[in-house]
């Protein structure tokens, strides 16, 4: 079974920096993280995260990371602040900073989406003249932080190397949310952007609408699986797929060459708040109706809106980046898996020599 991160888009009368707001609401919707690590017998481990609110306008920092430690150095502006004014809470993946200065508290930094996990245990902080130094021991020192928290340009910086070159494939049921979405990714990551639905119509010089009318949809779907396939070896790249009953994706049978990159389902969601979203993901999973369900990053979007292309991309990189860090093995798996041929036999890859039409080992 493979791993799956869920973001789920849920209604909060708050006002975050991370928010997707409805085609057909003016409320907005903002994106939680619950994260599935499946392990034999299906045991999960659950984490939830909300979104990051950045340092105020005001604050200024500095960071550095390394190696096994991390220093946050923020501009206090007033030397004539004492320890007993300075309130610092670390947590595995959150860090809280207040300052109390004349007769009011000031935040300097509150997250709960730090670029990685710490040790709060042994989280040290002191005052340097004007700034606050906060020391912090990573959990994984192998993982380089290219900023304090999570935001599109760490997360462009950090999954590129943890991708290792491997590509990405958007599924889903609208082709339109596929294609934005890709072509932010490819642009953030410094991919190429491609589209299966561009690269059909430009070969067949028809519309998929009008090459569904004539030949079908499982014609399409068999012609968008020629294209996957002669893709699957394509290296930095990310592709949208046609969207709904035309798309490949939407049969479980048409995956062999979805499995060559780390494929990631942007679901539209009926749910009108964050555990009807919750449930609704985990029903559509278990119960594995679609070809989508072998994604292994799954987005639930309430809702649907271009200017926020962005964030959705944004919360798609958090996702995958969790995906990439449980199990840092993936990349060269997924490598394998294309050296081998694209058999079909992801994740448990056979020998070399096994035949798919067969299953036998030669």
């Amino acid at each position: 079974m493979a791993t799956t991160l869920n973001i789920l888009l849920s209604p909060s009368n708050n006002t975050q920096i991370q928010r997707v707001f409805s085609s057909s609401s003016s409320s907005p919707k903002f994106l939680s993280l619950r994260t599935h690590f499946p392990t034999v017998g299906f045991n999960k481990l659950l984490c939830a995260t909300s979104p990051i609110f950045s340092p105020t306008d005001a604050t200024h920092y500095e960071f550095n990371d390394d190696s096994s430690e991390i220093e946050l150095r923020l501009e206090l502006g007033d030397e004539s602040i004492s320890p007993g004014q300075v309130f610092v809470d670390a947590n595995d993946n959150s860090l809280l900073i207040r300052v109390e200065r004349s007769g009011y508290t000031k935040t300097l930094l509150d997250t709960n989406s730090l670029y990685g996990m710490i040790k709060p245990s042994e989280t040290i902080w002191y005052i340097d003249d004007a700034q606050l130094v906060v020391n912090m021991k990573k959990q994984d020192s192998s993982l380089k932080w290219p900023d304090i928290m999570e935001s599109w340009e760490s997360l462009t910086t950090g999954v590129i190397q943890l991708l290792k070159g491997t590509s990405l494939f958007l599924v889903g049921e609208s082709t339109e949310i596929n294609y934005k979405i890709a072509r932010e990714l490819a642009v953030g990551l410094g991919y190429t952007p491609l589209s299966t639905k561009e690269l059909l119509e430009t070969y067949t010089k028809e519309s998929i609408e009008s090459l569904a009318i004539k030949e079908g949809y499982d014609a399409v779907a068999e012609a968008e699986g020629v294209i996957l396939e002669s893709l699957s070896s394509q290296a930095r790249a990310v592709i949208a797929t046609i969207g709904g009953s035309p798309g490949a994706a939407r049969s479980s049978n048409k995956w062999q060459h979805l499995f060559a990159g780390f494929s990631l389902w942007l679901s539209q969601s009926d749910a009108t708040d964050e555990e009807s979203a919750k449930e609704e993901a985990r029903k559509t999973i278990e119960a594995g109706v679609e070809g989508y369900t072998n994604a292994e990053v799954v987005i639930k979007v309430g809702g649907w809106d271009a200017a926020y292309t962005k964030t959705v991309a944004q919360a798609s990189l958090s996702a995958l980046k969790r995906l990439l860090l449980s199990d840092k093995t993936l990349p060269g798996r997924k490598s394998l898996y294309v050296r081998l041929g694209c058999r079909g036999d992801w994740p448990d890859i056979k020998p070399p020599g096994w035949d798919p039409s067969t299953a036998t080992e030669v």
